[in-house]
């Protein structure tokens, strides 16, 4: 079994680079919007998914956020960017490197399914 790591600053190199992956994983999905988008894009994979229908669809964000959003994911190889010029319009969709966060995005909506029970319910 793995030795389980802590936060402290005298660390195996082993737990720090754990650690390390644990941050960059945070960084990149972590946040209100990537995860959803990520599974929106997971549930549309047949459909065109343009700007202006993410924007509709994804409940509360906001232009500026969903643009900064998808810059990151793209930026990070989560997602591509397709330019159509004629009309002009630009189309979503997810990598297969981006698929592999999906399980994660499942995962977390199970957990926090229970959790929301478990509030509901008072322990």
């Amino acid at each position: 079994m793995a030795k389980q790591c802590t936060i402290i600053k005298k660390q195996s190199s082993a737990c720090q680079e754990q650690l390390l992956a644990l941050r960059d994983g945070l960084e990149i999905l972590g946040g209100k919007w990537k995860l959803l988008i990520l599974l929106y894009l997971d549930n549309r994979k047949k459909e065109q998914n343009h700007f202006k229908k993410m924007q509709r669809e994804i409940m509360g964000i906001s232009a500026k956020m969903l643009t900064k959003e998808l810059r990151d994911l793209e930026m990070n190889f989560m997602i591509t960017r397709n330019v159509q010029t004629e009309p002009y319009m630009v189309f979503y969709a997810l990598t297969d490197y981006g698929k592999t966060a999906i399980k994660i995005s499942k995962d977390i909506t199970k957990w926090g399914l229970i959790h929301r029970q478990k509030i509901k319910n008072g322990f």
